[in-house]
């Protein structure tokens, strides 16, 4: 499988789907497995770091009439000007973004507790030079989405993990994520988990250091066996 994939996306697969949104991977066979999300809101459909995908506008109507965009990493720029240009919305930049903005050929509006018109709160992460990202948890259904600190792509994953901190944070896991018990957890790389989800990511933080050697020997195996 190619790491990551490029050209127009005509074999998008829907991966999670609940009453207020769904996640989708533009191309199911990449192994970094950029996944993408749109929330349903009072203001409208709320698209979250998207990759672009042929007939993925025909998703976002079921939630609405698309409301805005959103980067929620500073890697995560992704197609977010084509989309918002598409539908003559604003991307949403976070206070722990900030400078993003000016990488993306689009209109821009920088925002710092809430998503406007939303009950998706914005809680920052990490804000550094080389890594700024921020998490969305919405309130009404408790659903967390974490761009790139967690996922479940298999290099994120170490033994019998079903969420797994990043590989360049386990020695440094985001602990502020323990302050919050969510039903359901959207990730920027690899499958949602819609069940147990607050179990699975105080399990990933807590496991982080110590399972880091074997996940590291795995990824390196991985690289050198293909």
């Amino acid at each position: 499988m190619p790491m990551k994939e490029t050209g127009t996306a005509t074999g998008w697969s829907e991966t999670n789907r609940w009453d207020r949104g769904a996640s989708w991977l533009a191309y199911p066979d990449e192994t970094m497995q950029r996944a993408s999300h749109v929330l349903g809101t009072d203001a409208g459909a709320i698209v979250v770091d998207p990759v672009d995908a042929e007939g993925i506008d025909d998703l976002f109507t079921e939630f609405g009439e698309v409301a805005g965009v959103i980067v929620l990493l500073n890697r995560h720029k992704r197609d977010c000007a084509e989309i918002a240009t598409r539908h003559d919305v604003p991307v949403y930049v976070p206070d722990a973004l900030a400078g993003v903005e000016d990488d993306i050929d689009a209109p821009t509006e920088r925002v710092r507790r809430q998503i406007p018109g939303t009950d998706y709160g914005i809680h920052e992460l990490t804000s550094n030079p080389a890594w700024k990202e921020a998490a969305l948890y919405g309130d009404e259904d408790d659903t967390l989405v974490v761009p790139e600190a967690v996922g479940t792509a298999d290099y994120f994953l170490a033994g019998d993990e079903r969420l797994g901190v990043h590989p360049m944070l386990r020695l440094t896991p985001p602990r502020k994520l323990q302050r919050l018990e969510p039903e359901r957890l959207l990730v920027g790389h690899g499958h949602g988990i819609m069940d147990g989800a607050s179990a699975a990511l105080s399990d990933a933080v807590r496991g982080s250091r110590g399972r880091m050697p074997g996940l590291y020997v795995k990824n390196l195996k991985s690289f050198v066996l293909g």
